[in-house]
């Protein structure tokens, strides 16, 4: 009961939600319903109900479609528009390619091999709304349309806000960086503002905060995946115009900030006033003031390695003695072709000069030099997986299909080169989708309330530690799922179609926890007894091939939040601490990150190998996400492309103005969109958990003490009303004295910047890298990529994806290359497990440990002591979610070991 009043969520001070000090009674099962009634069953239930609820209160209330809201809001037809699946404005346009071949003017429907596999452009992953989560789409928002771009001042309540005292450069973007980002350095530690000191020696150093359960690699995963979900960029460039980017003080420009700095504007969709609608005597707008295009697919479909349009196309490689395959010349990715300059026949943007070959190859560095090269050996390895069955069972079924001939059996010898890349490539697509739902994300939320939450995503929550009696019914059954998991699904099915809101989305949510969204809706069960079959039909394309998926009445495309809450660059330290697999606990080379980036990673790729830089980064400690920690090289980032006077460019303080660009809500308003309690003050940010005297208190202090600075106090006016969207305890509206009385100074704490507002959140659950505020953007998102793809639903079939596909995706590879004796499983099944429980669990190899395994196999080794390959490789899990930084047995000698 004790932090009640503090404005952060409540569930972090269940039992058993923290390491072992927050579990009562010993480390007794969470799973028999006799002990769920104790304190760690009932704190960790209790937990997932939370979350639970928070999911759907953020499906109900925050989904903002820029094309389709009235329709949301009023209905069709008479039909609630929560419960919508089809909208006019997701039809493919006259003029484009696939226009007849889906219906043209009449219905339009996808069929035949635009279904089959994942399109260039992301088209007809919907089979009823072609257009949606395709390239050029716009992005949506999580935010009331009236909330965002409050710097614009559009209505009563931003002005009441903000009372003037925001705009695109106020407060100064690089006044804020300098002050609230900068990683302060000691003298004399050969840093050099985030370079090093040129010649790479180990003991350069470039102080940062570490956090103890996360690695270099979750840092560099995320920009991968971030490059296949967004871009707000045509080919990396914003609109052909420079513009300021702050500096506008003495303070700033005395800490070090560029008058010269520019950088190109956003570009925009639509600009002008938005058209409104009524509804029950209530004006509403139809989007918001501005719009931004998403200009790569929505879908979690790996584009950044297989391109999003045609230009991108034509920097993938495709092996010409293997057209199945991605060109690898001696197991690394081929260069970008050298070009005169930048045109349709060679899209090399000059920044992009010597870069090994991408779909997507904007902000490069070495850590994305080594995903591509590590996803690009899969696919390969994949490809000859499959080329090994079609020469031993050439006549056996692929258990692909056609859509225009459904019946007739594909045979391994009669899948064509063209088939077996989509293929592969839908292999790779669900394997990172798999790797980050349960392996970063878990790392990232290090809790049991996550790990069970992602799983329960991924595999459905009553099939997680399922007992040994339920095991031996479902193998007397003959079933995948257990009971409780097969009623879950099914009722989902029923529920699906609802037109009753609460059924169709709120219970629909629920009982996909249940069942898994994974998959869900890819059986069809039909009879019973002896005559039970599963009765999915690929001829039934709405019903089956397109029936698991729901968009819970608004067309699934990310919103302008979910990138804004991605802004993670102090996850990057500013040198990567080298090592060679020969020697993993020597620190043989400091390379700065900036050392390796666009050109310069392919050099320091090839030279020094794939097996040692995954070393490297597998075992350093990433960044912690607070202020004061931004690497330093991206604060004096070269940028010569844009012609500026000073050619370089404050990344922080461009994220700043992206932010407000984009119509992004300041902090607090953001919080109160999403549900969460508002901030009364700048000290609310302080971890009242801490000692008075503590070190890192009196560091958050000292940030506080900044913030007020920079932004400001006020004498309030309790008359102004700021924020509609929350009531206070009485039952009336937030007003600009925050609970204070009328005529008090107050913190100019509405003004302040999201991903400032954010980073100062230093009450977080246990084993939190992301804060409370990014992480319900993170509950609604993230769930809603796995419940809108049709290839992760109801098309995650053998039909599709191949036998060996399937197989692939669900035991992370082929059983036969499991690192361990594989296990009989109580319920007759064979699984590549881990030797040992980890956190109390049962668990497979992981995805991304068993991708290593077999791609670079000269680590072997090292990754054998792996357990989650986010994790730094040479930690000591210890016990129950332990965040203690020591080291496994064989590492006591690794330096890393020697500070905290």
């Amino acid at each position: 009961m004790k932090y009640r009043s503090t404005p952060w969520v409540d569930w972090q001070n269940y039992y058993a939600t923290g390491d072992v000090g927050s579990r009562s009674e010993g480390p007794e099962a969470i799973t028999k319903i006799g002990e769920r009634l104790r304190p760690n069953g009932r704190g960790i239930d209790g937990a997932l109900l939370d979350l639970e609820y928070q999911r759907i209160e953020l499906i109900k209330f925050n989904l903002f479609d820029q094309n389709t809201y009235d329709e949301y809001v009023k209905g069709r037809d008479g039909r609630p528009g929560p419960t919508l699946k089809h909208w006019d404005e997701m039809r493919l346009p006259p003029g484009h390619e696939n226009y007849q071949d889906v219906g043209a003017d009449g219905k339009q429907l996808c069929k035949g091999g635009l279904i089959t596999h994942r399109t260039l452009t992301g088209v007809c992953n919907d089979l009823i709304n072609p257009l949606m989560g395709s390239t050029g789409m716009p992005f949506g928002r999580n935010m009331q349309f009236e909330a965002t771009f409050p710097r614009l001042g559009l209505t009563e309540l931003t002005r009441n806000r903000h009372g003037g005292r925001i705009d695109l450069l106020k407060p100064d973007p690089q006044l804020i960086s300098r002050r609230l980002f900068t990683r302060e350095q000691p003298e004399g530690n050969r840093c050099n503002a985030g370079m090093g000191d040129g010649d790479f020696s180990p003991d350069a150093d470039c102080d940062y905060l570490k956090a103890p359960f996360f690695n270099v690699l979750a840092a560099f995963w995320i920009q991968f995946m971030t490059h296949d979900w967004f871009s707000h960029t045509d080919e990396g460039r914003n609109a052909p115009e420079l513009q300021p980017v702050g500096c506008t003080s003495e303070e700033a420009r005395t800490l070090g900030c560029r008058e010269g700095d520019r950088r190109e504007p956003s570009l925009y969709a639509e600009t002008g006033p938005p058209e409104s609608f009524e509804d029950g005597g209530q004006t509403y707008p139809k989007r918001s003031p501005q719009t931004t295009r998403n200009l790569v697919t929505a879908w979690w479909d790996a584009s950044q390695l297989y391109g999003h349009d045609d230009r991108s196309l034509k920097r993938v490689r495709r092996d010409p003695d293997d057209p199945a395959k991605l060109l690898l010349q001696n197991s690394y990715l081929p260069l970008m072709p050298a070009c005169a300059g930048y045109s349709g026949d060679c899209p090399v943007q000059p920044q992009w000069q010597g870069q090994e070959a991408a779909g997507f190859p904007d902000n490069w560095n070495i850590g994305m030099s080594f995903y591509h090269n590590l996803f690009t050996r899969e696919h390969n390895y994949i490809v000859d997986k499959f080329r090994e069955q079609q020469k031993q069972t050439p006549d056996a079924d692929s258990g692909l299909r056609n859509p225009d001939d459904p019946k007739r059996v594909i045979a391994y010898k009669d899948v064509d080169d063209e088939r077996l890349y989509q293929v592969a490539r839908l292999v790779v697509a669900a394997e990172i989708a798999k790797i980050h739902t349960i392996e970063w994300t878990t790392q990232l939320l290090y809790n049991e309330p996550l790990y069970a939450a992602m799983n329960a995503n991924w595999f459905g929550l009553f099939n997680q530690n399922e007992d040994r009696v339920s095991k031996i019914l479902r193998r007397i059954l003959q079933k995948d799922e257990n009971f409780l998991s097969r009623i879950s699904s099914t009722v989902a099915g029923w529920f699906s179609d609802s037109w009753d809101p609460k059924k169709a989305n709120a219970l629909y949510s629920v009982l996909a926890s249940g069942a898994g969204i994974f998959g869900l809706g890819s059986q069809k069960t039909e009879d019973m007894l002896w005559w039970r079959h599963d009765g999915w039909d690929l001829a039934e394309l709405e019903a089956d091939v397109n029936g698991g998926i729901n968009h819970f009445g608004s067309p699934f495309n990310f919103p302008e939040e979910f990138t804004s809450v991605y802004r993670l660059h102090a996850l990057v330290p500013d040198l990567i601490e080298f090592r060679e697999k020969e020697t993993p606990n020597s620190i043989s080379l400091k390379i700065p990150v900036f050392d390796t980036v666009r050109g310069r990673a392919t050099d320091h790729m090839h030279s020094r190998g794939i097996d040692n830089w995954a070393l490297s980064m597998g075992r350093q400690r990433l960044g912690l996400l607070h202020l004061r920690n931004l690497p330093l090289f991206l604060q004096n980032l070269p940028m010569p492309h844009l012609n500026s006077e000073t050619g370089k460019l404050d990344i922080v303080a461009l994220d700043l103005i992206r932010d407000r660009e984009r119509g992004i809500p300041r902090f607090n308003e953001f919080r109160r969109q999403i549900g969460l309690k508002t901030l009364t003050s700048f000290d609310d940010f302080v971890d009242q958990r801490l000692d008075r005297d503590s070190t890192w208190r009196q560091h958050q202090e000292e940030t506080v003490r900044r913030m007020r600075e920079i932004y400001g106090t006020h004498t309030c006016d309790a008359g102004k009303i700021i924020s509609k969207v929350q009531r206070n305890a009485d039952g009336t509206f937030i007003n600009d004295c925050l609970g204070h009385p009328d005529g008090s100074v107050v913190d100019n704490i509405e003004d302040v910047d999201n991903i400032v507002g954010w980073l100062a959140e230093y009450t977080r659950p246990h084993g939190f890298a992301i804060s409370e505020t990014q992480f319900h953007i993170f509950i609604i998102n993230a769930s809603r990529r796995l419940f809108s793809d049709r290839f992760f639903t109801s098309s995650f079939r053998p039909e599709f994806y191949s036998r060996l596909g399937y197989d692939w995706v669900q035991n992370n590879g082929l059983l036969a290359e499991c690192p361990y004796p594989v296990t009989n499983q109580t319920d007759g099944s064979k699984a590549c497990l881990e030797p040992e429980k980890i956190n109390g669990h049962t668990m497979a190899v992981s995805p991304l440990k068993r991708l290593l395994l077999r791609n670079v196999p000269e680590l072997k080794d090292e990754i054998l002591h792996v357990r989650n390959a986010f994790d730094p490789w040479a930690r000591d899990r210890g016990e129950y979610y332990s965040l203690a930084w020591k080291p496994r047995p064989g590492a006591e000698s690794d330096p890393a070991f020697s500070t905290p």
